[in-house]
């Protein structure tokens, strides 16, 4: 089977989740769909990671110009989830980019093609505000029972306080984060919020003396 018929260049894109697999075989697939073996980009990272972190996956869109073809084996190789894969799919379209996935004959470069990638970048912005949704409920029901909101804290109080005692004692903040088991910039923050704390309590107080 030949690559999708393009003014631009035919480009291929690869991933695989751990550098313990192999990208041979869609490497070979693509290959096999009439892209040059030195215009494929491949990544070996999670599929967690957001696009902007796979530096395959950042290299390819700004090498990309209107007109050019990116070939996939699957669509699923675009992204971390079915709403970055179908968002992936509305902006390459947007561009001008044609999109071809081998294993489910999507190609954007004629009409079925971009019907059906209409149709699946409309499911994604439903996926991504119901999950808004269900995010915005999930909170309003944790306020309504006095529950915390927002992620929970890295440190305790105890140990917060702790860390801040130890920075005040002059130990550097690399050594109280290897210490807890946490970043610099968690120890950083209790700082700071240490530091606005004691700073509203010092006005608090020259108010009342004044």
């Amino acid at each position: 089977m030949s690559a999708a018929t393009t003014n631009g260049q035919v480009i291929g894109y690869a991933r695989v989740s751990t550098d313990h697999q192999s990208l041979d075989a869609q490497s070979d697939a693509l290959i096999a769909a009439g892209v040059d073996p030195d215009r494929i980009y491949s990544d070996s990272l999670s599929g967690k990671l957001r696009r902007s972190q796979r530096p395959g996956m950042a290299a390819l869109l700004d090498y990309v110009r209107p007109g050019d073809c990116i070939v996939v084996v699957g669509i699923d190789r675009l992204g971390r989830d079915a709403a970055e894969v179908m968002l992936t799919i509305r902006d390459l379209t947007e561009k001008g980019i044609v999109l071809r996935s081998l294993r489910e004959g999507i190609d954007t470069g004629n009409a079925t093609g971009r019907m059906i990638a209409g149709v699946l970048a409309s499911l994604a912005e439903l996926e991504l505000e119901l999950g808004r949704e269900r995010r915005n409920a999930s909170r309003a029901a944790r306020r309504a029972r006095n529950q915390p909101t927002g992620r929970p804290r890295a440190l305790t109080q105890a140990k917060r306080d702790q860390a801040i005692t130890l920075a005040a004692a002059g130990e550097s903040v690399a050594s109280i984060a290897e210490s807890f088991g946490v970043g610099r910039d968690t120890i950083y923050r209790a700082i700071r919020e240490a530091e606005g704390t004691a700073t509203e309590s010092n006005a608090t107080g020259a108010e009342g003396n004044s």
